[in-house]
């Protein structure tokens, strides 16, 4: 008989050495805590086969009343307690394999019906088909995997090699899609029609036509989550997308037609094809139908078809009609979609930097427009930096291509823009232009930026410093702190050297102030003038502009002033020699008519004629001539501007508005004016062909002296050199622009004047003579 577990307690608490040792315990510490612990059966319990294949066909049933949409007498709890039961009882597998067959039963199924519908059948309708069929099979999927969840959580966890229940179905689900086949090539399988029936569907909707857009979704979510969707539909769709876009870039492009003034169809394509790209990004991802993984490879296509394909035809119809029209917006549109192409933007840069160079070379090469020349070219610069800055996003690339475009054509016509710019900063310096001097300054700046362009600086130099003179002798500068301004600027611009003699020349226009002051303090002196003020201006030689002769006899009054002043000079500055240029005086005299006393401003020579007057009240042309000895043009010029303007102290007969030899001239008792002081203008010589040519020749000669002194310098230095490389020296060292066979015959000068000689035997090498 077995001792039951309460027996053998009591058997081990009368042993005498465990009550001794169990008394001895409890006297000396706290009863330990009791510890419970439950045993599993030895043998587990075994269910029978029965319960199985019971349970087994319950659950097929019931899986299969799910994928039928159909109703089942078990609530979902039994089922799943089902399915526990049979992993618990060691039956997991038997479970997985039975939900593999069913699974594979009811996709082979869906698909048969399918795809046994008619090939005439509308591509919605079948595309519906499969839709439905789909979102039945994802529905009875996510129903039987809850009521498998047991067996997902601990067979398909812990079993190498088996897919979970969801997976499992799309593994099922996609090579039934796959091995369908209605034929044997896979031109004609399922796969290939429901592709083509996606591609047809998503055309209609690329061409207006009104699509069911949640059925594509819900078709490509299938090839998402079948993991076909790269290889079975977006190669495809990628490759009618670019066959779609090949297609209507061509017939744009054609209906287009010839010539370079499609500004508008070019800017229309330009919006079209911004709003393909736009829409094909609106495809892809949350907003659209498509995998947003597609959008870049997508974008890149209509990019490449539409954009990067046509860029020269694009360009070649339309962007000096853009440019000319200024379409900013669309311009704006064709910068930013060629700048996501290669060499998009460098393609732009070279049309522009041509419709530059063309425009600016019709504006200096029309002699018509030399009068306004620089005024247009500032604004068509303006212009061009204005668009740049609006179009093209302030791009430093394109301003580049402005600066390069300008220098291009700007020296094409030799000479004539660095004389007119020079010319247009005299007009802005001259009084009475009526600007202040942040807008003169402004407009200083501009023409300034055109003066980098020009090769030829000294041209520029020779023209401005005449005019300086021009202005600095006869009092007719706007602002001393504006011509000083410019001077600055030019010497930043060019260096100490090039601004040298003009800074020479307000050097001595100051240094004759204090010489007068000098000479007004002086009691004696000023004895000798009498009631006349007397004002002289010493110039350097070699600093001012070279005047031709004008010869003039001075009246006694003025020579005797004249005399005062130099003998004072000579005191101050012995062994110099003074030379008066007439051309350059100006007087005050006082004019007493019938019913005023006036002042008349009048330059030295018209003075010189009005003073004759006070001797004789009529004299003839002959008379005046012999008495001034002018020049004949010049005493013309002068009695015109008496006679003949509007400001007549003069009068002559025959009246007329020329001058001849046999007028007479009459001092005019009559004259009125409302003003006291009263300036007769001269007659301005305009400068003819002849004097720019002479300024011109000046400048070559000056520049002869340049390129001799490089030869010598260049030669002096390396003793020995041959032709081309002393050509690429002279080059890099002239600072204006000169051809090889004018250099070459300053070499021939320098030989001919024994500062080189060839070496013998060796034509093309050239030795220096010490």
């Amino acid at each position: 008989m077995k001792t039951t577990p309460k027996r053998k307690l009591e058997q081990c608490a009368t042993n005498p050495a465990a009550s001794m040792m169990s008394s001895t315990a409890f006297s000396d510490a706290a009863p330990a805590p009791k510890k419970l612990s439950i045993k599993g059966f030895k043998v587990k319990p075994k269910v029978s086969d029965s319960f199985v294949s019971d349970s087994l066909s319950l659950l097929e049933a019931a899986v299969r009343s799910i994928q039928c949409q159909s109703g089942h007498p078990l609530s979902l709890e039994e089922l799943y307690k089902a399915c526990e039961h049979l992993c618990l009882h060691g039956s997991a597998s038997k479970v997985y394999s039975m939900l593999h067959r069913i699974c594979k039963d009811n996709t082979e199924a869906l698909m048969a019906r399918v795809i046994s519908l008619p090939t005439s059948t509308p591509n919605v309708e079948f595309l519906d088909a499969l839709n439905d069929e789909w979102l039945q099979f994802c529905r009875s999927q996510i129903m039987i995997r809850s009521i498998f969840l047991y067996l997902d959580r601990t067979y398909v966890i812990q079993t190498q090699g088996v897919k979970s229940i969801w997976d499992m179905g799309l593994d099922v689900f996609r090579l039934a899609f796959l091995e369908n086949d209605t034929m044997l090539d896979d031109s004609n399988s399922f796969k290939t029609r429901v592709v083509d029936a996606l591609l047809s569907v998503i055309e209609c909707e690329r061409t207006g036509q009104q699509t069911p857009t949640d059925l594509l979704k819900s078709l490509i979510s299938m090839f998402l989550e079948l993991g076909i969707y790269l290889t079975a539909f977006e190669a495809r769709f990628l490759g009618v997308t670019e066959s779609f876009y090949v297609s209507e870039g061509v017939r744009w492009i054609a209906d287009m037609g010839e010539g370079s003034l499609n500004g508008l169809a070019v800017g229309s394509y330009l919006a079209h094809a911004e709003k393909r790209i736009d829409e094909e990004k609106l495809r892809c991802g949350m907003t659209g139908y498509l995998s947003l993984a597609t959008r870049k490879s997508l974008v890149a296509i209509v990019e490449r078809i539409l954009i990067e394909t046509h860029i020269e035809s694009l360009l070649k119809k339309g962007f000096d009609d853009l440019i000319q029209n200024d379409r900013v917006e669309d311009l704006t549109r064709m910068y930013t979609l060629f700048s996501r192409t290669p060499n998009g933007l460098v393609n732009i840069r070279k049309y522009f930097g041509d419709y530059i160079a063309k425009v600016g070379l019709s504006i200096v090469n029309d002699v018509n427009r030399d009068p306004t020349m620089i005024l247009d070219l500032i604004a068509f610069k303006k212009r061009m930096e204005n668009l740049t800055n609006t179009a093209f996003a302030s791009s430093k690339e394109f301003m580049q291509v402005i600066r390069e475009s300008f220098e291009k054509f700007i020296n094409k016509r030799h000479n004539k823009p660095a004389e007119l710019i020079a010319k247009h900063v005299d007009s802005l310096m001259k009084t009475g232009k009526g600007i202040t001097e942040a807008e003169t300054e402004e407009v200083l700046d501009q023409c300034l930026a055109l003066f980098r362009f020009i090769h030829g600086k000294d041209v520029f130099e020779a023209f401005y410093k005449k005019d300086l003179a021009k202005r600095l002798l006869l009092g007719k500068s706007s602002s001393v702190d504006s011509e000083k301004s410019m001077l600055s600027k030019l010497k930043v611009e060019c260096g100490a050297a090039f601004t040298s003699k003009l800074e020479n020349m307000f050097k001595d226009i100051e240094t004759s102030k204090d010489f007068v002051t000098s000479f007004r303090e002086s009691p004696r002196l000023m004895t000798q003038l009498g009631s006349v003020e007397v004002y002289v201006n010493f110039l350097t030689a070699g600093m001012w502009p070279t005047y031709p002769p004008a010869p003039l006899t001075i009246p006694a009054e003025l020579e005797r002033l004249q005399t005062v002043y130099k003998d004072f000079y000579m005191s101050k500055h012995s062994g110099r020699r003074i030379t008066w240029q007439n051309q350059l005086g100006h007087c005050v005299l006082k004019a007493s008519f019938k019913k005023a006393t006036k002042e008349l401003s009048v330059s030295l020579f018209q003075s010189a004629v009005l003073l004759l007057f006070n001797e004789k009240p009529n004299l003839s042309y002959s008379e005046i001539l012999a008495a001034t000895n002018m020049e004949p043009k010049e005493l013309e010029r002068t009695l015109q501007s008496l006679a003949c303007g509007k400001l007549r102290v003069l009068t002559k007969e025959p009246k007329g508005r020329d001058v001849h030899s046999t007028d007479m001239f009459l001092f005019n008792h009559a004259f009125e004016n409302p003003l006291f002081r009263i300036k007769i203008n001269s007659i301005q010589m305009k400068e003819t062909v002849e004097e720019n040519k002479e300024t011109t020749e000046k400048v070559f000669a000056d520049r002869q002296y340049q390129v001799d002194a490089a030869i010598v310098r260049i030669m002096k230095a390396r003793k020995k050199l041959s032709h081309t490389l002393l050509i690429a020296e002279l080059f890099e060292q002239l600072k204006f622009p000169i051809k090889a066979p004018d250099l070459k015959k300053r070499i021939e000068s320098l030989i001919d004047r024994e500062y080189l000689e060839r070496e013998s035997g060796e034509s093309a090498a050239y030795v220096y003579l010490a």
